[in-house]
């Protein structure tokens, strides 16, 4: 079975940090940029940050720049979101997404959203 889940969610006050994890199982991650997108209640979903093949190239929302690092390990087939200085606007469900890039669009990522693979979520709340 091909899936993608997500773990490292939580409560946790502003200002401070969680590192989410996205971890591959099923399938190898070598072909795939890696995107995280989030929804809060009420709003549309929106593109977080994405990594590409190689892990040399990343994006990220203008809301989320300076505070959030993606990272990959492709040995360990898992990526990460480091979120650091948290904020209430950035409690949502956090979705990680597996987009097929093939062996040569490998330093380039988008975030549009038009993913391959899905995992479920992980809740994260930001509160005092």
């Amino acid at each position: 079975q091909l899936q993608l889940v997500e773990s490292g969610g939580g409560l946790v006050q502003p200002g401070g940090s969680l590192r989410l994890s996205c971890a591959a199982s099923g399938f190898t991650l070598d072909y795939y940029a890696i995107g995280w997108f989030r929804q809060a209640p009420g709003k549309e979903r929106e593109g977080v940050s994405c990594i590409s093949i190689d892990g040399n190239n990343t994006n990220y929302a203008n809301s989320v720049k300076g505070r959030f690092t993606i990272s990959r390990d492709n040995a360990k087939n898992t990526v990460y979101l480091q979120m650091n200085s948290l904020k209430p606007e950035d409690t949502a469900i956090y979705y990680c997404a597996a987009d097929w890039r093939g062996p040569i669009l490998t330093r380039s990522c988008v975030l549009s959203g038009n993913n391959d693979y899905w995992g479920q979520g992980t809740q994260v709340t930001v509160s005092s």
